[in-house]
């Protein structure tokens, strides 16, 4: 696998080269694809985070997974690279924290993509479920999944039409505008990467806020679509998600999420209000979100964070262990309750 130069922007549907992670992929068998993805050591949206920077975002390593259902879908499954894609699942677990430590060079990682279901219909292959395992050096770091579809422009073309339509929605989209929370409030330092309004009380403990879609963002809107992408709706969990934690716990919010669970159920409008909720923080528990518009579900996402003592501690491990005669064994996520925000 080659780390030289990425793989084309338009075979990972991405317009800006910076934001291509992926740089090589190669088929092993019909189900099993090997994927080559060099990480920056500082992303200006991934690593934008009030914590101090000992590990790479896993939601960065999450949208290289990404990348790669587009590769397999062009280059194993032969689908034209015009065709549409919806995101239907995505989950994924960190395994081994210490593998996400930046280092003096740009991270590289080998991603390996297993076919686990193919979804059909009467014209043949339309989506597939892909397991993914992240290694960087000898360790595996993460483990994701997704399931994902596609369909061809026109089919593309009605479907919008018809949601929108539902909805009285007749011109092209455009974001609302809204306030935004305060970037320390949501753990980052850019205004630019706030992508919800400020936090309220839903009355029952839990929290909500409207996303706030921009679509001039380098990353979140790299390119030009006619709805909220999957990704922000996953950033918005996350930010609300940490609001809640702090405002609960009193601290700065510095977690590192090591684990997702998401279902998408329908399109989200731009220019619509989607309002992001989440429960109240429970001690050692996942934080529950759902993405309602207009009352109707668009969207349940659960997300488990590290707290900043596991983060320290990891660290510290891998430290330890890079000195130890080059063992690399590292700290492993705990499989148990995880410690406070």
């Amino acid at each position: 696998m080659q780390f030289a130069r990425t793989l084309p922007k338009e075979l990972v549907h991405r317009a800006a080269i910076a934001e291509v992670f992926l740089t090589d992929a190669e088929r092993r068998s019909e189900d099993e694809v090997l994927l080559a993805a060099q990480l920056p050591r500082r992303h200006p949206f991934y690593d934008d985070t009030l914590a101090p920077h000992t590990h790479h975002d896993p939601f960065m390593l999450l949208e290289a997974c990404r990348q790669g259902i587009f590769v397999v879908a062009h280059r194993c499954f032969d689908v034209p690279l015009g065709h549409k894609f919806l995101l239907r699942t995505v989950g994924f677990e960190v395994l081994d924290p210490a593998a996400l430590t930046p280092g003096d060079t740009p991270t590289e990682a080998v991603i390996g993509a297993r076919v686990q279901r193919r979804f059909s219909c009467r014209s043949g292959t339309t989506g597939l479920r892909l397991a993914f395992t992240v290694a960087v050096g000898a360790r595996r770091a993460m483990t994701a999944r997704i399931d994902y579809s596609w369909m061809g422009p026109r089919d593309w073309t009605r479907l919008r039409a018809k949601q929108r339509g539902a909805f009285g929605l007749f011109q092209p989209p455009a974001a609302l505008r809204g306030p935004r929370a305060e970037p320390g409030l949501v753990g980052r330092r850019d205004p630019a990467n706030v992508v919800v309004s400020p936090p309220h009380s839903t009355g029952d403990g839990g929290r909500a806020a409207r996303l706030v879609a921009q679509t001039t963002h380098p990353t979140l809107y790299d390119h030009w679509v006619d709805h909220v992408p999957g990704m922000l709706e996953l950033e918005a969990c996350r930010q609300l998600a940490l609001a809640a934690a702090t405002e609960d716990a009193g601290h700065t919010p510095t977690a590192l999420p090591v684990s997702l669970s998401a279902r998408f159920r329908r399109f989200a409008e731009m220019d619509l209000p989607l309002l992001c909720r989440t429960g109240a923080p429970a001690p050692g528990e996942d934080a529950d979100c759902a993405l309602l518009q207009l009352g109707t579900p668009v969207a349940e996402v659960r997300i488990g964070f590290a707290g900043r003592d596991t983060a320290e501690a990891d660290l510290v491990g891998a430290a330890s262990a890079s000195a130890g005669a080059g063992e690399g064994t590292g700290l492993r996520a705990g499989t148990g309750g995880r410690p406070l925000l």
